[in-house]
């Protein structure tokens, strides 16, 4: 089984020569999130799915469907001042968890986007956060 930390470096690095394009996921938007560890302090960066709100973005805390959230999700919420790269573009945010209606709103434009995002919650047993990047001018 191929190392996770070797896959993600291989396709960011995919990501950065491609202008924000991944072969293997075809034409789903991708962002990358770079936070601040929240136990360490270290920088950590994740390719992640990401939807457009128009001078905002919203990223889903799936983890692929796990029972838990993904480390970045806890770095965010500890340390909500992030960089993130969208195309060749790199843009400075705060994180905030989504309100449950801003929630619903965005999960319900993704689920018609990506219909298998329900099975991601539906696996995970959980309310899968969304997070929202607002930019900082």
């Amino acid at each position: 089984m191929a190392d996770p930390g070797e896959m993600n470096a291989t396709l960011i690095e995919e990501f950065r020569a491609n202008n924000g394009k991944v072969a293997s996921f075809g034409d789903v938007p991708l962002l990358i999130l770079h936070s601040t560890g929240a136990k360490t302090g270290l920088e950590r960066i994740s390719l992640l799915v990401y939807q457009d709100l128009g001078g905002s973005w919203a990223i889903f805390a799936s983890a692929g469907g796990a029972p838990t959230n993904p480390a970045w999700y806890h770095n965010v919420v500890a340390n909500p001042d992030v960089e993130i790269e969208v195309g060749r573009f790199t843009h400075k945010a705060t994180a905030r968890v989504a309100s449950e209606a801003e929630r619903q709103r965005i999960w319900d434009r993704q689920r018609a986007m990506m219909p298998h995002i329900d099975e991601f919650a539906a696996r995970s047993g959980r309310v899968i956060p969304v997070i929202v990047l607002d930019p900082v001018s």
